[in-house]
Protein backbone atom coordinates (compact mmCIF):
# COMPACT_ATOMS: atom_id res chain seq x y z
CA UNK A 1 0.00 0.00 0.00
CA UNK A 2 1.50 2.82 -0.83
CA UNK A 3 -0.47 5.71 1.50
CA UNK A 4 -1.60 4.96 4.87
CA UNK A 5 -4.85 3.77 5.95
CA UNK A 6 -8.04 5.73 6.55
CA UNK A 7 -7.72 4.85 10.32
CA UNK A 8 -3.99 5.70 10.67
CA UNK A 9 -4.06 9.22 9.16
CA UNK A 10 -2.74 11.94 11.06
CA UNK A 11 -5.45 14.00 12.80
CA UNK A 12 -3.94 17.38 11.90
CA UNK A 13 -5.04 16.70 7.98
CA UNK A 14 -8.59 16.52 9.00
CA UNK A 15 -9.35 19.53 9.25
CA UNK A 16 -12.31 21.85 8.11
CA UNK A 17 -10.22 23.08 4.98
CA UNK A 18 -9.48 19.76 3.99
CA UNK A 19 -13.11 17.40 4.54
CA UNK A 20 -11.45 14.80 1.53
CA UNK A 21 -8.76 14.23 3.38
CA UNK A 22 -9.32 10.29 3.93
CA UNK A 23 -9.40 9.88 0.46
CA UNK A 24 -6.63 12.07 -1.08
CA UNK A 25 -4.44 10.25 1.74
CA UNK A 26 -5.84 6.55 0.16
CA UNK A 27 -3.37 4.39 -1.70
CA UNK A 28 -6.60 4.77 -4.71
CA UNK A 29 -5.51 8.50 -5.17
CA UNK A 30 -1.81 7.60 -5.56
CA UNK A 31 -3.10 5.43 -8.37
CA UNK A 32 -5.45 8.13 -9.37
CA UNK A 33 -2.92 11.00 -9.87
CA UNK A 34 -0.61 8.49 -12.49
CA UNK A 35 -3.62 7.47 -14.51
CA UNK A 36 -4.57 11.47 -14.86
CA UNK A 37 -1.23 12.79 -15.23
CA UNK A 38 -0.77 10.13 -18.23
CA UNK A 39 -4.34 11.05 -19.73
CA UNK A 40 -3.83 14.50 -19.44
CA UNK A 41 -0.37 16.11 -19.68
CA UNK A 42 0.16 15.08 -23.16
CA UNK A 43 -2.67 17.46 -24.61
CA UNK A 44 -1.87 20.06 -21.33
CA UNK A 45 1.79 20.21 -22.29
CA UNK A 46 0.83 21.85 -25.39
CA UNK A 47 -1.44 24.64 -23.40
CA UNK A 48 1.97 25.52 -21.15
CA UNK A 49 3.86 25.40 -24.00
CA UNK A 50 1.56 28.20 -25.57
CA UNK A 51 2.60 30.58 -22.18
CA UNK A 52 6.22 31.00 -24.11
CA UNK A 53 7.89 30.74 -20.74
CA UNK A 54 11.54 31.32 -20.17
CA UNK A 55 13.25 27.77 -19.53
CA UNK A 56 14.84 29.23 -15.87
CA UNK A 57 11.72 30.25 -14.64
CA UNK A 58 10.78 29.82 -10.32
CA UNK A 59 7.84 27.02 -10.25
CA UNK A 60 5.01 26.17 -7.66
CA UNK A 61 2.94 23.19 -7.51
CA UNK A 62 0.76 23.65 -5.07
CA UNK A 63 -1.67 20.50 -3.99
CA UNK A 64 1.34 18.78 -5.74
CA UNK A 65 0.29 15.21 -4.49
CA UNK A 66 2.84 12.65 -5.34
CA UNK A 67 4.86 14.43 -7.67
CA UNK A 68 3.35 13.48 -10.84
CA UNK A 69 3.09 17.28 -12.72
CA UNK A 70 5.82 18.91 -10.55
CA UNK A 71 8.35 16.62 -11.95
CA UNK A 72 6.70 17.20 -15.54
CA UNK A 73 7.33 20.71 -15.00
CA UNK A 74 10.77 20.26 -14.08
CA UNK A 75 11.73 18.54 -17.17
CA UNK A 76 9.98 20.98 -19.10
CA UNK A 77 11.87 23.73 -18.04
CA UNK A 78 15.18 21.94 -17.51
CA UNK A 79 16.56 25.17 -15.76
CA UNK A 80 13.59 25.75 -13.42
CA UNK A 81 13.57 25.78 -10.03
CA UNK A 82 10.15 23.40 -9.10
CA UNK A 83 8.89 23.42 -5.49
CA UNK A 84 5.94 21.08 -4.86
CA UNK A 85 3.22 22.05 -1.73
CA UNK A 86 0.91 19.12 0.18
CA UNK A 87 -0.08 18.44 3.31
CA UNK A 88 -0.03 14.48 2.62
CA UNK A 89 3.14 13.42 3.87
CA UNK A 90 3.31 9.88 2.73
CA UNK A 91 2.42 11.31 -1.14
CA UNK A 92 5.44 14.52 -0.19
CA UNK A 93 7.92 11.00 0.64
CA UNK A 94 6.50 8.99 -2.30
CA UNK A 95 7.49 12.33 -4.48
CA UNK A 96 10.90 12.92 -3.38
CA UNK A 97 11.91 9.11 -3.21
CA UNK A 98 10.05 8.76 -6.71
CA UNK A 99 12.10 12.10 -8.31
CA UNK A 100 15.61 12.49 -6.75
CA UNK A 101 17.25 12.58 -9.86
CA UNK A 102 15.85 15.89 -10.65
CA UNK A 103 16.96 17.43 -6.63
CA UNK A 104 17.45 19.58 -6.04
CA UNK A 105 16.06 22.10 -8.76
CA UNK A 106 12.78 19.67 -8.14
CA UNK A 107 11.62 20.02 -4.00
CA UNK A 108 8.83 19.03 -2.29
CA UNK A 109 7.42 20.74 0.91
CA UNK A 110 4.85 20.10 3.57
CA UNK A 111 2.69 23.39 3.61
CA UNK A 112 -0.88 24.29 3.66
CA UNK A 113 -2.34 26.25 0.02
CA UNK A 114 -4.31 28.38 1.92
CA UNK A 115 -1.28 30.24 3.80
CA UNK A 116 1.86 29.30 1.45
CA UNK A 117 5.39 30.20 3.23
CA UNK A 118 6.60 31.76 0.07
CA UNK A 119 6.96 36.18 0.00
CA UNK A 120 4.51 38.06 -2.17
CA UNK A 121 5.56 37.89 -6.27
CA UNK A 122 8.06 34.80 -5.68
CA UNK A 123 6.70 32.11 -8.51
CA UNK A 124 6.30 33.23 -12.30
CA UNK A 125 4.05 30.29 -13.37
CA UNK A 126 2.09 28.90 -10.30
CA UNK A 127 0.16 25.65 -11.08
CA UNK A 128 -2.72 24.12 -9.31
CA UNK A 129 -4.40 20.76 -10.32
CA UNK A 130 -6.92 18.39 -9.58
CA UNK A 131 -7.34 20.00 -6.16
CA UNK A 132 -10.27 23.02 -6.34
CA UNK A 133 -13.10 20.75 -6.07
CA UNK A 134 -11.43 18.85 -3.35
CA UNK A 135 -11.55 22.38 -0.73
CA UNK A 136 -13.94 24.89 0.94
CA UNK A 137 -13.23 28.59 0.21
CA UNK A 138 -11.51 28.28 -3.59
CA UNK A 139 -11.89 31.91 -3.49
CA UNK A 140 -9.51 31.97 -0.35
CA UNK A 141 -6.53 29.49 -2.21
CA UNK A 142 -6.89 31.32 -5.39
CA UNK A 143 -6.22 34.63 -4.26
CA UNK A 144 -3.39 33.07 -2.06
CA UNK A 145 -1.59 31.84 -5.36
CA UNK A 146 -2.54 35.04 -6.94
CA UNK A 147 -0.19 36.57 -4.03
CA UNK A 148 2.68 34.54 -4.09
CA UNK A 149 3.01 34.97 -8.28
CA UNK A 150 4.78 37.54 -9.72
CA UNK A 151 3.47 40.86 -11.60
CA UNK A 152 3.31 39.45 -15.46
CA UNK A 153 3.60 35.37 -13.86
CA UNK A 154 1.30 32.52 -15.45
CA UNK A 155 -1.42 31.23 -12.64
CA UNK A 156 -2.28 27.27 -15.00
CA UNK A 157 -5.21 25.42 -12.96
CA UNK A 158 -6.98 22.49 -13.86
CA UNK A 159 -10.10 22.71 -11.61
CA UNK A 160 -12.61 19.37 -12.04
CA UNK A 161 -16.30 19.42 -13.03
CA UNK A 162 -18.08 16.91 -12.83
CA UNK A 163 -20.89 17.93 -14.86
CA UNK A 164 -18.39 17.28 -17.44
CA UNK A 165 -18.13 13.47 -17.91
CA UNK A 166 -20.58 11.71 -20.43
CA UNK A 167 -20.49 7.57 -20.95
CA UNK A 168 -23.30 5.24 -22.59
CA UNK A 169 -26.55 4.04 -21.60
CA UNK A 170 -26.55 0.44 -20.27
CA UNK A 171 -28.69 -1.07 -17.27
CA UNK A 172 -28.10 2.13 -15.84
CA UNK A 173 -28.08 5.53 -16.50
CA UNK A 174 -24.82 7.45 -15.63
CA UNK A 175 -26.49 10.76 -16.08
CA UNK A 176 -28.74 10.13 -13.15
CA UNK A 177 -25.26 9.53 -10.67
CA UNK A 178 -23.52 12.64 -12.27
CA UNK A 179 -26.38 14.70 -11.66
CA UNK A 180 -27.51 13.69 -8.25
CA UNK A 181 -24.33 12.52 -6.48
CA UNK A 182 -21.68 15.75 -6.85
CA UNK A 183 -24.19 18.34 -5.86
CA UNK A 184 -24.71 16.43 -2.49
CA UNK A 185 -21.57 14.75 -2.16
CA UNK A 186 -20.34 18.61 -2.30
CA UNK A 187 -23.15 20.02 -0.07
CA UNK A 188 -21.78 17.39 2.75
CA UNK A 189 -18.66 18.30 2.65
CA UNK A 190 -18.28 22.27 1.69
CA UNK A 191 -16.79 21.52 -1.46
CA UNK A 192 -17.68 22.59 -5.12
CA UNK A 193 -17.67 19.64 -7.35
CA UNK A 194 -18.46 21.95 -10.48
CA UNK A 195 -15.81 24.54 -9.58
CA UNK A 196 -14.58 24.13 -13.07
CA UNK A 197 -16.80 26.36 -14.39
CA UNK A 198 -16.89 29.10 -11.85
CA UNK A 199 -12.90 29.53 -11.57
CA UNK A 200 -13.37 32.01 -14.69
CA UNK A 201 -15.37 34.27 -12.46
CA UNK A 202 -13.25 34.33 -9.74
CA UNK A 203 -10.37 34.99 -11.65
CA UNK A 204 -11.68 37.91 -12.99
CA UNK A 205 -13.11 39.10 -9.45
CA UNK A 206 -9.19 39.20 -8.60
CA UNK A 207 -8.35 41.26 -11.47
CA UNK A 208 -6.14 39.04 -13.41
CA UNK A 209 -5.78 39.53 -17.00
CA UNK A 210 -5.97 37.21 -20.34
CA UNK A 211 -8.01 34.65 -18.83
CA UNK A 212 -8.81 31.68 -20.69
CA UNK A 213 -10.57 28.83 -20.35
CA UNK A 214 -9.42 25.35 -22.73
CA UNK A 215 -10.31 21.93 -22.57
CA UNK A 216 -8.62 18.90 -22.10
CA UNK A 217 -10.56 15.95 -23.96
CA UNK A 218 -10.01 12.82 -22.00
CA UNK A 219 -12.44 10.27 -24.36
CA UNK A 220 -11.76 7.09 -25.30
CA UNK A 221 -10.42 8.26 -29.03
CA UNK A 222 -7.33 10.68 -27.59
CA UNK A 223 -6.60 8.17 -24.42
CA UNK A 224 -5.58 4.74 -24.13
CA UNK A 225 -9.01 3.09 -22.96
CA UNK A 226 -6.66 1.34 -20.21
CA UNK A 227 -5.46 4.68 -18.76
CA UNK A 228 -9.05 6.45 -18.66
CA UNK A 229 -10.49 3.04 -17.05
CA UNK A 230 -7.53 3.16 -14.75
CA UNK A 231 -8.95 6.83 -13.27
CA UNK A 232 -12.83 5.85 -13.11
CA UNK A 233 -11.48 2.56 -11.10
CA UNK A 234 -9.57 4.91 -8.46
CA UNK A 235 -12.21 6.89 -8.15
CA UNK A 236 -14.98 4.17 -7.27
CA UNK A 237 -12.21 2.46 -4.93
CA UNK A 238 -11.61 5.73 -2.88
CA UNK A 239 -14.64 7.26 -3.03
CA UNK A 240 -17.89 4.57 -2.94
CA UNK A 241 -18.03 4.28 0.55
CA UNK A 242 -18.04 7.81 1.21
CA UNK A 243 -20.58 8.16 -1.77
CA UNK A 244 -22.89 5.59 0.42
CA UNK A 245 -23.02 7.80 3.71
CA UNK A 246 -23.52 11.47 2.56
CA UNK A 247 -25.64 10.81 -0.91
CA UNK A 248 -28.95 8.60 -1.62
CA UNK A 249 -26.90 6.01 -3.56
CA UNK A 250 -25.49 3.26 -1.37
CA UNK A 251 -22.17 2.48 -1.39
CA UNK A 252 -23.36 -1.00 -3.85
CA UNK A 253 -25.24 1.34 -5.61
CA UNK A 254 -22.04 3.73 -6.38
CA UNK A 255 -20.10 1.07 -7.29
CA UNK A 256 -22.80 -0.80 -9.68
CA UNK A 257 -22.51 2.76 -12.04
CA UNK A 258 -19.16 3.06 -11.19
CA UNK A 259 -18.34 -0.50 -12.79
CA UNK A 260 -20.77 0.38 -15.84
CA UNK A 261 -18.80 2.90 -17.11
CA UNK A 262 -15.21 1.34 -16.69
CA UNK A 263 -17.21 -1.27 -18.67
CA UNK A 264 -18.19 1.55 -21.34
CA UNK A 265 -14.55 3.09 -21.57
CA UNK A 266 -13.07 -1.14 -22.00
CA UNK A 267 -15.51 -1.79 -24.82
CA UNK A 268 -14.10 -1.54 -28.46
CA UNK A 269 -17.40 0.05 -29.59
CA UNK A 270 -18.20 2.09 -26.81
CA UNK A 271 -17.55 5.78 -26.58
CA UNK A 272 -17.14 7.71 -23.14
CA UNK A 273 -15.59 11.31 -22.50
CA UNK A 274 -14.30 13.16 -19.75
CA UNK A 275 -14.13 17.27 -20.40
CA UNK A 276 -11.33 18.42 -18.31
CA UNK A 277 -11.40 22.66 -17.92
CA UNK A 278 -7.92 23.63 -17.83
CA UNK A 279 -7.76 27.61 -16.73
CA UNK A 280 -5.53 29.94 -17.49
CA UNK A 281 -5.04 33.78 -16.62
CA UNK A 282 -1.73 36.48 -16.16
CA UNK A 283 -0.91 38.74 -13.47
CA UNK A 284 -1.14 42.01 -14.92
Amino acid sequence: MLGPSLDTLPEETMTDLNPQARQMADESMVRNLAAQARAIWPQEVELIRRYALPPAIRILDAGCGTGEAASRLAELFPRSQVLGVDIIDPHLELARARYARLAPRLSFKHQSIYELEAPDGTFDLTVCRHVMHSIPYPDRVLGELVRVTRRGGRLHLIPEDYGMLHFQRGALDPRDFWHEAPPRFGEATGTDLFIGRNVYGILAGLGLADISVDYVVVDTLRVPRETFAAILQAWRDGYVESIGQLTRFTSQQAEAYFDQMIANIRDPRGYAVWMVPVVSARLP
